[in-house]
């Protein structure tokens, strides 16, 4: 097939990862791309937000399937001119991406779905929170009602920072506060055309920018799959009380849902509860999980665009374990010091395809946020940079091998995480 991925960032050199290295030998086209993605597959200067040229481009170039990675160009309605014009798109439209534009929506919808959710009540002023923050009691938890890449949502003790949250973000579309849930978290995607819904394995990040999920919070600094603690039944009853009523929902309100459910999930005390959807594959979960998948990708995505997978069987995953650990620029997850050189990445795999030595094909990089430069050069260009992911047979051998790559690289003032599956290190993959 010919495929066009919009996106800038790991998620999309994932998902083009994926699809290159299937035996179909797809030819793959991703705008804007990065520079990694530039070093794997062709890329194209394209605003993947406007609906227009998204639209022009594919209809001049003829694809046979549109992915859309980030949540913005869903969420600008860029699926829609391609489906009215007959384009397979992996993707939602505009009126089903508020699942993820708006946390109040999507609250909606899980009510009137019975979909197992903790208790919000939106607002539109630090002054209205006060009350709702006073009833809830403390961790207090404060969430931007629109997008905001990862860091519009506030958990503090701390109730006149909660209160200034609340401030900041009230102008731009309302905040939410939340009561506090307790519990480890979970992502689970889903594939999703419209009616039914097929499960992916889940994994689970790390938001917070220090170890010890410490300091303000991410688009995400690593992530793991699978998880090993999680019971044998987890994925079928979250499909069954979360992902397939949501998205039966959406159908009866005549907004199909059609792409990647993303299901942030919390293991709670008195049972799971759904903390947040999104609208597209997560960022860095995509990292582990796509690696896990022996299943070929191209065809769950064309189903899901195609309204078809009920014809398919549940995908295939490996049962080794994968750790993706993030490298973000100095400064990250504020203002980020860019333009540094980037160093070691052709001991580490700079195609995503592996690196040198007899880990070659356990370890490989993905990159966020990476140029070249007048010579060549690999220059860091955004806060989060790249991932390295490794792949063995235990998280702990994941694990290490992540963190091997991550040691090949250098960059000045860069940080990452240390802590990344560390606490589940020594626990055997066992699939799932």
């Amino acid at each position: 097939m010919k495929i066009l991925v919009l996106g800038p960032g790991a998620r999309e050199h994932a998902i083009v990862t994926a699809l290159l290295a299937e035996p179909a030998g797809h030819e793959v086209v991703c705008a804007p791309g990065n520079a990694g993605i530039a070093a794997a597959t062709a890329t194209a200067p394209l605003d993947a937000a406007d609906p227009v040229a998204v639209a022009n481009f594919v209809g001049e170039h003829g694809f046979d399937l549109v992915v859309v990675g980030p949540e913005a160009p869903l969420v600008a309605g860029v699926a829609d001119p391609l489906r009215e014009r007959g384009v397979p798109v992996f993707g939602p439209g505009r009126a089903a991406a508020q699942l993820e534009g708006s946390k109040a929506f999507a609250k909606r919808i899980m009510a009137e779905a019975g979909v197992p959710t903790g208790r919000s009540v939106r607002v539109a002023s630090s002054d209205e929170a006060a009350a709702v923050l006073d009833e809830f009691g403390a961790p207090y938890v404060v969430k931007a009602d629109g997008l905001a890449a990862g860091k519009g949502v506030l958990v503090t003790e701390d109730r006149g920072a909660a209160l200034d949250h609340a401030a900041e973000w009230a102008p731009h579309g309302g905040v939410l506060v939340e009561e506090f849930l307790d519990g480890q978290e979970v992502s689970l995607f889903f594939f999703a055309d419209g009616h039914d819904v097929v499960p992916l394995s889940p994994a689970q990040d790390y938001k917070r920018i220090f170890d010890g999920d410490a300091g303000p919070n991410t688009g995400g600094m690593g992530a793991y799959s699978p998880l090993p603690w999680l019971s044998n039944d987890f994925v079928d009853e979250i499909t069954q009380t979360v992902a397939l009523p949501t998205v039966r929902r959406m159908e009866a309100e005549g907004t199909p849902f059609i792409g990647l459910l993303y299901c942030g999930l919390i293991v709670t005390a008195s049972g799971v509860r759904v903390i947040e959807f999104n609208a597209r594959f997560g960022d860095p979960e995509t990292q582990v999980v796509l690696p896990r998948l022996a299943s070929p990708l191209s065809t769950y995505l064309l189903a899901a665009a195609s309204g078809t997978l009920s014809a398919h069987p549940a995908p295939e995953f490996s049962d080794e374990a994968a750790v993706v650990v993030v490298v973000a620029s100095e400064g990250y997850p504020g203002d980020a010091v860019t333009g540094r050189r980037i160093t070691g990445l052709d001991e580490t795999g700079q195609l995503g395809a592996g690196g040198a030595g007899d880990d070659a094909d356990r370890i490989h990089v993905v990159h966020a946020a990476t140029s070249r430069g007048d010579g060549g050069e690999w220059i860091a260009s955004g806060g989060r940079v790249l991932g390295v992911v490794g792949r063995g047979p235990s998280i702990a051998d994941a694990r290490g091998l992540a963190y091997a790559g991550v040691a090949r690289i250098g960059l000045i003032g860069g940080q990452h995480r240390t802590d990344i599956a560390a606490g589940v290190a020594e626990t055997p993959a066992v699939g799932g």
